[in-house]
């Protein structure tokens, strides 16, 4: 899932230590999963592509051996 890094920011004078320290999650996705199902989901279309045409073009061979 996503990891969450906290941040410190601090509001305040800037030489005196403040105590008002204020943490905030930092929205930091992680897009690992989605970038391999988009590489498989890639590679799948473009076998079927390269099937669906070498088809296309061997169909009358095709069509001669259960025609007969």
């Amino acid at each position: 899932m996503s990891k969450k890094n906290k941040r410190q920011i601090s509001y305040g004078n800037k030489g005196k230590k403040s105590s008002n320290v204020i943490t905030r999650d930092e929205f930091n996705p992680d897009y690992s999963t989605v970038k391999r199902d988009l590489k498989r989901i890639g590679i799948l279309a473009g076998s079927f592509i390269t099937v669906l045409v070498v088809l296309a073009l061997f169909q009358n061979n095709i069509l001669a051996l259960f025609v007969k």
